[in-house]
């Protein structure tokens, strides 16, 4: 089995720890048709990524202030939390928690580093019961750039007090492998929203359908991933 070194662990949360893709999606698709644009859910699905208000500036130019692309972005993730609340438990991908509870025991760092909003990752990390054990949570609302920037990796890395490089980045989505590509980061996708032919020209280090079957250890070099 392939084993990979690393010091820490970076975690995208959206598709990577819980299978909510098409709840956003869907969550898209219905604020979109109210400012006008009929998306189908293959296109929100290809088009509609990275932080939202960089996704309605990039849909709508300045057709809205600031301030109200702030109320638009808040209005669907709200929309969002209220869909997935019944359905947080049962869209846990297969094996995470369980990978997650074996790191925090090897005394493996971790954070959090998503695209989303702060109320959704606190939201998914409270209700996963796995906020406690992530040294940081980095959100959209703290970073500049959007993936495929790295710069959600390099704040996460930083508040570990760990090289990025020494960080293996987990991943479902073709604009985060390209994040961490950018990184310089190992990237494990879990291809719950993206087959693996989507990912051309990425260096992946793995494809994985969930989290089942992955390895953990500590050696006298430091941590590994088994493959």
């Amino acid at each position: 089995m392939p084993q990979l070194p690393c010091q820490a662990l970076l975690f995208d949360l959206d598709g990577t720890l819980v299978d909510n893709m098409m709840v956003h999606h869907r969550a898209w698709q219905r604020k979109l048709a109210e400012l006008g644009l009929d998306y189908d859910l293959d296109r929100v699905k290809a088009e509609i990524h990275g932080v939202n208000l960089e996704i309605l500036a990039r849909l709508f130019g300045d057709r809205y202030t600031l301030e109200e692309r702030h109320q638009i972005a808040w209005e669907k993730e709200a929309a969002y939390r209220d869909i997935f609340a019944l359905e947080l438990l049962q869209r846990v991908v297969p094996g995470a928690l369980e990978f997650i509870n074996r790191a925090h025991a090897l005394g493996l760092p971790m954070a959090i580093a998503t695209a989303g909003p702060e109320e959704n990752a606190y939201f998914a990390t409270d209700g996963l019961g796995i906020r406690a054990m992530m040294g940081h949570i980095v959100h959209a609302g703290m970073v500049s750039k959007g993936k495929p920037d790295p710069e959600v990796f390099q704040q996460a890395a930083n508040a570990l007090g760990v090289d990025l490089a020494d960080c293996i980045i987990f991943e479902d989505s073709v604009t985060g492998a390209q994040a961490a590509n950018n990184a310089g980061c190992p990237v494990v996708v879990i291809t719950t929203t993206h087959a693996e032919e989507e990912f051309g020209g990425q260096r992946v280090a793995a494809f994985r359908p969930d989290f089942t079957g992955l390895e953990l250890g500590k050696g006298a070099q430091g941590f590994w991933l088994g493959l």
